[in-house]
């Protein structure tokens, strides 16, 4: 059996855990090794932007992650307790005024590393579907 559920405090040094996480269920569901490193970047980079940005580091507040692997696809969510946000209003990193901002890019990583990526609950969820 796998892993299908981590609850995490909302603490930056959490973070680390996700890739145990991740490894676990991946290794166990005998994920494609070329396909691996999409799917722990786009979970990180959710589960650090929930923290950071949805929780605002309130350790009083978790981050939920959960899978569900069923014919092919692997569907990850990533939940925040914070306000939400609107993803269509995330400045684009590859326009020339925004390459040298140090943040912005995480919700770009996870759009072009995952087959299928939707928000909901105002933001506060993010969505992430591999094509196994």
């Amino acid at each position: 059996m796998y892993p299908t559920e981590l609850i995490l405090k909302s603490d930056p040094g959490k973070i680390t855990e996700v890739e145990f996480f991740v490894k676990r269920f991946a290794k166990a569901l005998k994920i494609n090794e070329n396909i691996y490193p999409n799917i722990l970047i786009s979970v990180t980079e959710a589960v650090n932007n929930a923290i950071i940005h949805g929780n605002q580091k309130n350790e009083d507040k978790e981050v939920r992650i959960g899978l569900l692997k069923e014919n092919g696809t692997l569907t990850i969510q990533v939940s925040d307790q914070g306000e939400g946000f609107d993803p269509q209003n995330i400045p684009d990193p590859t326009l020339e005024e925004n390459l040298e901002k140090l943040g912005g890019r995480g919700v770009f990583l996870i759009q072009q590393l995952t087959d299928i990526v939707s928000y909901r609950d105002n933001g506060r969820t993010v969505e992430m579907q591999f094509n196994l």
